[in-house]
């Protein structure tokens, strides 16, 4: 987009991926060479906040949030997986003594290095998540109580048809609302869980004596042989 098109959605209101409107865009932050990095949203309790431009969707009038865990995780589901099969195969060509010992330490330490910030940055992602889930897991709980309230409410009589409709539309499109969204994050704290353990679950190559005697199939027992010595008539 020019930057004039994207100045035109100076004031319009941003949605989330679910359809609830969180605020408006405020304004954009651009680099010296005029290339947009930033947006500044004014939500609707009147705070301000600076997002990167990865955060938000242009869809002809339409903006919307994305969000700032979902696009983190996939990142995350996308780079731990990769740097762990750079080091395997770092560590294939050291045993198979393609490359010099020393720059095989350098980078497999490298590599280690950024497998530890990003499984840091994962379970921040994991734990955040799992805030999103509660709230959502809260907000379904009121919904309920509203629309069983509203349900007695009507039933005896003090809810009349058209309030109890409208009412009734709003509460269950808030509720569809809220269900998508705790599937969505449950589903994000799922995968970048997956990803962890994955990582770290590696199978080991070497194991001590013991562990393969245990590891090794039982072979069956042998027979047991019985040998009979026939015994002549004159023996009886």
């Amino acid at each position: 987009m020019s930057n004039s098109n994207l100045f035109l959605y100076i004031g319009k209101p941003i949605k989330n991926e679910y359809g609830r409107t969180i605020g408006k865009v405020a304004s954009f932050g651009l680099t010296p060479s005029g290339k947009f990095d930033a947006v500044f949203i004014e939500f609707g309790d009147g705070q301000f906040s600076k997002h990167t431009m990865e955060n938000l969707r242009f869809n002809g009038a339409e903006v919307t949030f994305i969000s700032k865990i979902k696009n983190q995780a996939g990142i995350l589901c996308d780079q731990i997986p990769l740097i762990w099969r750079k080091d395997q195969a770092l560590k294939d060509l050291n045993e198979k003594r393609k490359i010099n010992p020393e720059l095989y330490q350098e980078l497999h330490n490298s590599f280690q290095s950024v497998l530890t910030q990003l499984k840091k940055d994962a379970q921040v992602i994991i734990d955040e998540a799992a805030i999103e889930i509660e709230r959502c897991r809260e907000e379904i709980l009121s919904l309920s109580y509203a629309i069983a309230n509203l349900e007695i409410e009507h039933e005896i009589g003090k809810v009349d048809e058209e309030n109890y409709k409208s009412a009734f539309a709003l509460l269950q499109e808030t509720l569809k609302r809220a269900t998508s969204e705790k599937t969505d994050f449950e589903s994000t704290k799922s995968k970048v869980s997956s990803v962890l353990l994955g990582d770290v679950e590696i199978p080991q190559k070497s194991k001590t004596y013991a562990e393969h005697v245990n590891d090794a199939p039982k072979l069956p027992e042998p027979p047991v042989v019985v040998y009979v010595k026939e015994i002549g008539k004159a023996g009886i």
